[in-house]
């Protein structure tokens, strides 16, 4: 369930609305405004916003709001903006303690969350954390390859994220990291596919979720392709990429391509799976040089400028 827009704006919401597509049908509880760090080249999320972390009466405020208005209807809660765990770690607990006393239905709690933030937060207030309610975490991995990660400015490096992996698994925290195909451009994917192949294995995350980079008006990664500085990966290259990605995962995760901006549907369970998502793949590149419906139906994806 998504709180209406309209009721939104009365609580001052900005827009767009920011959240996993697996948490389309969440209650947005809203914990800090923007993202801590701002900084990685390809985003274009939260440009416009200082970042704050909202006031704790605010925050419980907004939750006895929503429970007057659909109290029995809320299932699931995701937190935002962005890494919302930098709050302080008693203030997180009182929110998900009062949306589990709020919500007499409520099942999953999610929130999106830095890498560089879960290194550094104790263990015990993980630990504290995860018991309270809060069930997964959804961490923009990006790619594994340490000096791609430096030249976006990502803030972490794939030792930061394997750490933290390690750590919020061990917490018994569900872990979705995500992968942006195509954000090396057309050169040296395949050393990029087998370098994030590397840190996914060492982590085995829950979920894998692929995404594939759309450069959108507002990053700097934008400014880069217009004035010719950044060259854009084909679909041919993107996929490829993809299917080397995948050939070298030995993981037990779920595999995803949960949104708009992927050129193909991938989807299914890791390992037992592999080889049939292998062969989506293989499809689609041998069908690609030939078929013009599909070289259009691709050719709609590099037009997306609002996603």
């Amino acid at each position: 369930m998504t709180v209406g827009r309209v009721r939104l704006k009365e609580h001052e919401y900005d827009f767009p609305l920011y959240r996993p597509p697996s948490e389309a049908r969440s209650l947005l509880v809203r914990v800090t405004r923007g993202c801590t760090w701002n900084k990685c080249t390809f985003c274009s999320m939260y440009k416009h916003l200082r970042f704050q972390r909202r006031p704790l009466e605010d925050i419980l405020r907004d939750i006895a709001w929503a429970e007057q208005c659909c109290r029995d209807d809320v299932e699931t809660v995701f937190i935002g903006d962005s890494n919302s765990l930098v709050i302080k770690t008693t203030d997180i607990l009182t929110v998900l303690n009062r949306l589990y006393r709020s919500f007499p239905g409520l099942t999953r709690v999610t929130t999106y969350a830095r890498a560089k933030t879960l290194y550094k937060k104790p263990f015990d207030d993980l630990l504290r954390i995860r018991r309270a309610g809060l069930n997964r975490l959804h961490v923009g991995l990006e790619t594994g390859n340490a000096a791609l990660l430096k030249k976006i400015y990502k803030g972490a490096t794939p030792e930061t994220f394997i750490e933290a992996g390690r750590k919020v698994k061990e917490a018994g925290f569900e872990l979705s990291l995500y992968v942006l195909l195509g954000l090396g451009g057309e050169e040296h994917w395949q050393a990029l596919a087998r370098d994030t192949a590397a840190v996914l294995n060492e982590i085995d995350p829950h979920f894998i979720r692929i995404r594939t980079l759309q450069p959108q008006i507002g990053s700097e990664i934008y400014a880069d392709l217009q004035t010719g500085v950044f060259t854009k990966a084909t679909p041919e290259t993107v996929l490829q990429e993809q299917r080397l990605l995948l050939e070298n995962l030995t993981v037990t995760s779920h595999y995803l391509s949960d949104h708009i901006t992927n050129y193909v549907p991938v989807n299914g369970t890791l390992p037992v799976e592999k080889a049939s998502l292998l062969a989506v793949l293989d499809e689609a590149i041998g069908d690609l040089p030939g078929n013009t419906a599909l070289q259009q139906q691709f050719s709609r994806k590099d037009q997306l400028k609002s996603l």
